[in-house]
């Protein structure tokens, strides 16, 4: 039986052999990187699914990033993944697992809205994730404009129009 704990639990080089797995050496260059470069994880949003055995075999990372307007202020977001799970246990339910856990953490601490980019099928029709506010955002790189989406853990309307990337200033956590 597997189960969730902080990531913060968990060795740093184990969290990054598990991205390389699932995700590959070469993914230091995709845009979601670029967004929020330089930027450390949120260790309260932030999840290891761990196997019977004490495994690492998933892990879920929340980021602080903005979406930077054009005279420089910034709208602060909660980035969340990647999400990973070791392609020998994917399929299992272990994804939708730490998805679960932190929206309902996000809502708990009724934090920033979170941003991701996904499958809008997907994490639309389990937490609600939506490209409906978005389209006025921006990516350092390549993206689907349907593919960015956001969800209000507190019911306030998410929108505005920038340049998504790494927060300015982030409160001590």
């Amino acid at each position: 039986m597997s189960h969730i704990m902080p990531l913060d639990s968990q060795p740093d080089e184990a969290i990054e052999q598990l991205l390389d797995a699932a995700f590959g050496t070469d993914r230091h260059g995709r845009t979601a990187y670029r967004i929020r470069d330089g930027m450390p994880w949120l260790p309260a949003l932030s999840f290891a699914m761990i196997d019977a055995d004490g495994a690492l075999i998933g892990t879920l990372q929340s980021w602080p990033v903005a979406l930077t307007q054009a005279d420089g202020g910034q709208m602060p977001l909660i980035m969340v993944g990647p999400v990973a799970v070791d392609p020998a246990h994917q399929k299992g339910g272990h994804g939708r697992a730490l998805m679960d856990a932190v929206v309902a953490a996000a809502r708990a601490q009724r934090c920033e809205p979170l941003m991701m980019i996904g499958d809008p099928e997907y994490y639309g029709r389990f937490w609600g994730f939506t490209a409906q506010g978005t389209d006025g955002w921006d990516a350092p790189g390549p993206f689907e404009k349907r593919r960015l989406l956001a969800l209000s853990v507190d019911g306030t309307a998410v929108g505005g129009v920038g340049m998504l990337a790494p927060r300015i200033a982030v409160a001590a956590q």
